[in-house]
């Protein structure tokens, strides 16, 4: 028989030796705390509607507020741009019908939306990671329905900072209208050059495996300063999946193919060269109607395409007749884009292409042949690993194929550069490494800060596009050409800044670049 405990004294227990807390509290202990964060932190994430694991998009920087409106319409001649056919369903692969983009574009000050901000990642989540699973080649039921629910989680939630379908910014007639107590008012200074005659208008292409929604950073830090950037949607098999809208059908997802996918009218295989030419022919076709749409909004008829668009944006259309330079644009890209934007400059310029210049950021290494026949200024930019990979290009290195177009461009008159933007990779211009910058940098190799990385493309691109105006050249522009090659002893983080210089403004310019050509 167990013995009564003695009670001591005021009915208290004897005093026992503490015992120490075991190994499986401890451990209780540990999980509950980890348990207790991440409960605490999907609480928080769900709250206030912020994604679980990536980064927010950051504001822009610019003078101005950047607005933002969906545009889709039918094109003036719907109409088959290649007979290429799809296998599976036998519908026309390259059958034009719309043509969809997201113009970014500076915003009337304080002005605020009545619509909610546009998703990074447009709904339905499921047409664009099922186009991404069938680009990996593992689609199938399970893992597209698990792809849409991890991407949802990861990047569902993040939205566009800018402000949809507000007005467009009144253009400045006078510097006398500015406020002096305004921080920024070198910056406006410099708007009101650039927009003299409406706010310069840049089309931009997307990438192999992108979006329109791929660039809105690089874009929306443009309009910022006051440029309209006309970002596209290509339903050439490029985009891993786009919806087709027109009023009064059913909505119809278009997503990624390749060439295996599709076939000639009359039963045969396409080649590779034969499926990427049809594709710059589309892209072509839709540059071409998106440069038509700009104009009958600059002409007056932004209220008939504002009917005529089923995403239900651009009810200030209206109010843009004689705001945008429809007449002098400029067209820009990125790797497939930039292929695409090459292409669109071959001829011209036009009248449905009136590009006075280009951006042309890490032109294609497997997207078909460059155009060279180019005869307006152009700037080339290359990522550090697309200048220092070295890929064969038609029988020669990628580098000196690019090197030689702009170089021959220079030669026809034509103010032109090339240069390396050292620190950086292929995906340094898109907002992927703004919401994952630890995970691409560890995949892509990038070393430069994602922020700075992005904000030396922008900085260039603002330099060029003022030199297209104005004709100074500055920053970067103002730099001889020093390397005929990369040269990877002088890269990022190798090259002192100032080696070989002493003023300020150089050590900037050489700690993040190398110059392949230049006028200078």
């Amino acid at each position: 028989m167990k013995q009564i405990p003695e009670v001591g004294v005021l009915g208290k227990s004897p005093p026992t030796k503490p015992r120490a807390p075991s190994a499986r509290r401890r451990r209780l202990s540990w999980r509950y705390a980890v348990c207790s964060l991440i409960a605490g932190y999907v609480v928080y994430c769900y709250t206030f509607s912020l994604p679980l694991f990536a980064h927010l998009l950051p504001e822009y920087s610019g003078p101005y507020s950047v607005g933002a409106v969906d545009i889709e319409v039918p094109v003036a001649s719907p109409r088959v741009v290649d007979t290429a056919r799809l296998k599976g369903t036998k519908e026309n692969a390259f059958e034009l019908e719309t043509v969809l983009f997201t113009i970014y574009y500076p915003a009337a000050q304080n002005a605020v939306s009545q619509k909610p901000k546009h998703y990074w990642i447009e709904k339905p989540l499921s047409a664009t990671t099922e186009g991404y699973a069938k680009f990996s080649h593992i689609s199938n039921f399970i893992v597209n329905k698990f792809l849409a629910g991890a991407v949802g989680a990861l990047v569902g939630s993040i939205r566009i900072p800018a402000q949809v379908d507000v007005p467009l910014a009144d253009l400045v007639t006078a510097v006398t209208e500015i406020p002096e107590t305004r921080d920024d008012i070198q910056e406006v200074k410099k708007v009101i050059q650039i927009a003299d005659g409406g706010h310069p208008v840049i089309v931009f292409s997307h990438g192999m495996s992108s979006s329109r929604t791929s660039y809105t950073h690089y874009a929306g830090e443009l309009a910022s300063r006051g440029y309209v950037v006309v970002a596209l949607e290509h339903r050439d098999g490029s985009c891993p999946g786009s919806i087709i809208m027109k009023n009064g059908d059913p909505d119809k997802t278009k997503l990624l193919f390749v060439v295996s996918e599709v076939k000639s009218a009359s039963g045969k295989d396409l080649t590779i060269p034969e499926f990427k030419r049809a594709q710059l022919d589309f892209r072509e076709a839709e540059i071409e109607e998106a440069v038509r749409v700009l104009k009958l909004i600059n002409e007056g008829q932004g209220d008939e395409i504002f009917k005529k668009n089923p995403r239900g944006e651009g009810a200030d259309l209206k109010n843009w007749k004689g705001r945008l330079n429809t007449d002098d644009m400029v067209v820009a890209g990125h790797s497939y884009g930039a292929t695409g934007a090459m292409q669109a400059l071959h001829g011209g310029p036009s009248a449905k292409r009136p590009f006075k210049g280009a951006v042309i950021l890490d032109p294609g290494k497997h997207s078909g042949r460059l155009n060279d026949d180019i005869r307006v200024p152009l700037l080339v930019v290359h990522s550090n690993s697309w200048s220092s990979s070295v890929s064969l290009f038609y029988g020669r290195p990628h580098f000196d194929s690019v090197r030689d177009i702009v170089e021959n461009n220079a030669l026809r008159g034509m103010p032109s550069w090339f240069a390396t933007s050292l620190g950086t990779s292929h995906p340094s211009v898109t907002d992927a490494p703004l919401l994952e910058p630890l995970l691409l940098s560890w995949t892509t190799g990038a070393r430069i800060d994602v922020y700075e990385g992005l904000r030396q493309y922008v900085h260039v691109s603002e330099d060029f596009l003022w030199f297209l105006t104005t004709g100074e050249k500055r920053g970067l522009l103002r730099e001889k050409a020093e390397f005929p090659q990369y040269d990877e002893g002088r890269g990022f983080g190798v090259w002192k800044p100032g080696q070989g210089r002493g003023d300020t403004e150089t050590e900037g310019w050489r700690r993040y670049w190398q110059v392949h050509v230049s006028p200078n």
